[in-house]
């Protein structure tokens, strides 16, 4: 039993003082790379430097702006408009325009044209000409068989609104 233990210690010593250690191979190779001469590093480029420039066409169209905005939001800016904020709210105004689905339209009985709506949770509605909808106080200003134009009014940006056109178009056949 003794013999088998001291046996077995040496086995266990053999086998210890024959493997390599790892970070000896790690720190062998580092020592290489640190002699090893240095690259040179390349000069940093020559900048010229850029001429200043004065804006100078404040007075002119902003090109940051499309020109038909630009020219509505100078049309409009002599005017005052404001939402009425005193009316009751119509179902289809807890809506934004782009969810709502123009899904046909048909006539009553006095020849006037009328709308039909689906909201996004899939409920039907008929609308008419000065019915509301959206979220942008929308009224509804003329209605073809495939097109219905409102007029929406929308904050300007500076304290005020203004009136914008849109449209809700029929996208394939009523079903």
């Amino acid at each position: 039993m003794n013999k088998s233990k001291i046996t077995c210690a040496f086995l266990v010593g053999l086998l210890l003082a024959g493997c390599e250690s790892r970070i000896d191979v790690v720190n062998q190779e580092m020592a290489n790379i640190r002699n090893q001469e240095p690259l040179p590093i390349e000069p940093a480029p020559d900048f010229v430097p850029v001429e200043t420039f004065n804006y100078a066409a404040h007075s002119l169209k902003s090109p940051f702006l499309p020109s038909s905005l630009a020219a509505e939001l100078k049309i409009m800016a002599g005017k005052r408009v404001y939402p009425n904020l005193n009316r009751q709210p119509q179902p289809l105004e807890s809506y934004a325009l782009e969810t709502l689905n123009m899904k046909g339209s048909m006539r009553n009985q006095s020849g006037q044209t009328l709308a039909l709506i689906q909201t996004p949770d899939g409920e039907v509605e008929r609308i008419q000409r000065g019915s509301y909808m959206g979220l942008n106080h929308g009224r509804v200003v003329n209605i073809t068989p495939t097109q219905i134009d409102l007029i929406e009014i929308i904050p300007d940006g500076r304290e005020g609104y203004v009136e914008r056109p849109r449209s809700l178009i029929l996208i394939g056949p009523a079903p």
